[in-house]
């Protein structure tokens, strides 16, 4: 009997570096949903209707709460570490556009994921990224319960994905009043944040 051979099956992980240069070679196009989160090339959540009105209103109610020295992006890189670069729904960054021309952030004041098909992975795989780079306030917009997710407090965990995790996680319901923590004045109705 003729003996088989074994080839073990290996991924290549990514440096943001080499994401960027694939970027800059046309490899992706702008509005390709593709995410590096942990050196690992991922497609993002497909967007439904309800998943986009959320991303738009919650983007609108933060910048009325954060004001204009914030500049609010949506879906916009984040250059977190060197295997990371996520697109995160939402995210609230100092300062205005022009600041970052030569650099995507590398941090933000609080980070939003609309999610859906990706709750799981938001709660774990991206919780984990954002705690590992140092964001302090983490929110996921929870369409499949209609609740917001609240996570802070980051903390080294050697057991999470990517070896962080949020020590806090508080779940609110639609009536509920949310502030961040860097516009702690901001008073946001949980249910302005859905569709």
């Amino acid at each position: 009997m003729p003996v088989m051979a074994i080839h073990e099956r290996k991924t290549r992980r990514w440096s943001r570096i080499e994401y960027e240069r694939l970027i800059d070679l046309g490899v992706f196009q702008p509005g390709d949903p593709i995410e590096l989160i942990g050196g690992e090339l991922l497609v993002a959540e497909p967007q439904g209707a309800p998943h986009y009105t959320s991303i738009r209103k919650t983007a609108r109610i933060l910048e009325r709460a954060f004001g204009p020295s914030w500049d609010v992006r949506t879906q916009g890189p984040m250059g977190l570490d060197e295997d990371s670069e996520p697109e995160p729904d939402v995210a609230v960054v100092p300062g205005e556009p022009e600041d970052y021309r030569s650099a995507h952030p590398s941090l933000a004041a609080l980070v939003v994921e609309v999610s859906e098909s990706s709750l799981l992975f938001d709660r774990d795989h991206k919780a984990s990224i954002y705690a590992r780079a140092g964001i302090l306030d983490y929110w996921i917009v929870n369409l499949v319960d209609r609740v917001l997710e609240v996570y802070r407090e980051p903390a080294l965990d050697a057991a999470a994905p990517f070896g962080a995790r949020y020590a806090s996680r508080e779940v609110l319901g639609p009536s509920r009043l949310v502030s961040p923590l860097a516009a702690p004045q901001a008073s946001i109705r949980v249910r302005d944040l859905f569709a």
